[in-house]
């Protein structure tokens, strides 16, 4: 069999079989080709046809180490010949509790406890009901709202949903489960005039008042938000957030499935913008996807009512904790320690933003933003007024003209309109100078183009 009719065979069966999530399945029905990722190593994959890709989205936030890391995964392998797997239900195995002790090393402050999922929404639920159970055993019972941004995603499951305020993605599941409340985000890119960055903060205590105190129960919030396009607080933002939880007995949740272990230039993201949760979800680079896992790591506080007696965490996932994924855990981070990924991120940074700057000069582009190797570029039909595209015209740009014409070109990014059009870059953590360049080169060309295509300029 040839590699051309191996590629036409698989185009098939994907076709014929494969659903994949949260894809226009009828394009694939339509007889487009379906992207075959066969390949990868460092920054780049390569497809079925053998061509390379800069892989500028680390596959979905995930591939912190780069590709290729057969060491790492190896880790796994020999964790299976050892021990395939058994549960954390009652019972324990060394790789889940050293990995546990090694989380609770680099986590803020108290947060001790850790908590296994197979994965960021399975973390995110987890989170949410351990909220609800918490201050039910304080006696608290009527506390069961969630206070969340707009635009803000947080998982696929029916909790995570009531969360996430993203409409479109609400609107085929509903009714959902009650409790979901949100405020404004902090994109201080189009914050109205004559309004202060700080009402955005204390948009969460007024939401708070509005609904009771009695009746809430959390606070969830990303140290950077991704949908809307890596969007940052003003500073002191989060140490209010701090303030607001404790004067009104709400958990305070960082959500940390993409920001975590190094995205932002620290292990946490919260250690990046100098504050305390009280619970930190994570997952995907934890083990830079080499095996499936998350974790709910919570204080000390909030594991105290749970310590006592015969009371139990009455929530349980068959795979959290697996210890094939916990050996690789352990693996990819001290590839971190050895490797100095996170000295990487921080040295880079700047050249990274200063290449995405420097791209606004094109006009099409509105606004450049992120932190660490998180970062977007907004799109807009006019800089001076900073006005948008209307859906139509969204779904033309990004769906029509971008995401083809730079995978075309060898990039893969995220072209994205959950909130205003936006292109997000989130390489590998070992990317530098060299893959900068790669992706200006791209991305100079498609913008101008687009601007030229959208009338914009």
């Amino acid at each position: 069999m040839t590699a051309e009719t191996g590629a036409a065979e698989l185009q098939e069966l994907a076709k014929r079989h494969l659903w994949m999530h949260f894809s226009r399945m009828g394009a694939y029905e339509a007889g487009a080709e379906l992207p075959i990722i066969v390949r990868g190593d460092g920054c780049y994959v390569w497809d079925q046809h053998g061509r390379r890709y800069l892989d500028g989205l680390s596959s979905l936030f995930c591939t912190n180490i780069g590709h290729g890391r057969a060491d790492v995964a190896q880790a796994g392998a020999d964790q299976a010949r050892e021990l395939g797997f058994f549960t954390n239900w009652s019972y324990a195995h060394p790789r889940a509790i050293e990995l546990a002790a090694k989380v609770a090393e680099l986590a803020p402050g108290d947060l001790n406890r850790v908590f296994f999922t197979s994965g960021g929404s399975e973390a995110v639920e987890s989170a949410l009901k351990l909220c609800r159970q918490y201050h039910k055993l304080r006696g608290n019972g009527t506390k069961y709202k969630v206070i969340a941004r707009e635009t803000a995603y947080h998982g696929t499951t029916m909790g995570c949903l009531m969360a996430t305020g993203i409409a479109n993605l609400r609107a085929p599941f509903e009714p959902l489960p009650p409790g979901g409340c949100h405020v404004p985000n902090t994109n201080t890119y189009r914050l109205p005039e004559g309004h202060s960055p700080d009402e955005l903060v204390e948009a969460i205590a007024h939401r708070i008042e509005f609904e009771d105190p009695s009746t809430v129960s959390a606070i969830i919030l990303e140290p950077v938000q991704n949908a809307g396009g890596c969007l940052v607080a003003p500073k002191g933002y989060f140490q209010r957030v701090r303030e607001i939880a404790d004067r009104y007995d709400v958990v305070f949740i960082s959500d940390e499935v993409i920001c975590s272990w190094g995205r932002l230039g620290e292990w946490f993201g919260a250690q990046r913008f100098g504050y305390q949760p009280d619970i930190i979800t994570t997952a995907k680079g934890i083990t830079s996807a080499y095996s499936p896992m998350g974790a709910v790591i919570a204080s000390d506080r909030i594991f105290e009512p749970f310590s006592q007696g015969t009371t139990t965490f009455s929530h349980g996932i068959t795979f959290g904790g697996h210890p094939v994924s916990a050996a690789v855990s352990l693996a990819n981070i001290a590839v971190f320690e050895e490797e100095n990924i996170l000295e990487n991120v921080r040295a880079n940074e700047p050249v990274f933003r200063g290449m995405l700057d420097g791209l606004r000069d094109i006009p099409i582009v509105g606004d450049v933003r992120g932190a660490g190797y998180f970062q977007a570029i907004e799109l807009v039909k006019d800089q001076a007024t900073k006005r948008s595209f209307d859906h139509e015209e969204s779904e033309t740009l990004l769906r029509g003209f971008l995401s083809g014409a730079l995978f075309e070109r060898g990039l893969i990014c995220r072209a994205d309109d959950r909130g205003d059009p936006v292109i997000q870059l989130s390489p590998p953590l070992i990317a530098g100078p060299e893959q900068f360049d790669e992706i200006e080169a791209v991305l100079r060309p498609v913008l101008v183009e687009a601007s030229e295509r959208m009338h914009v300029g």
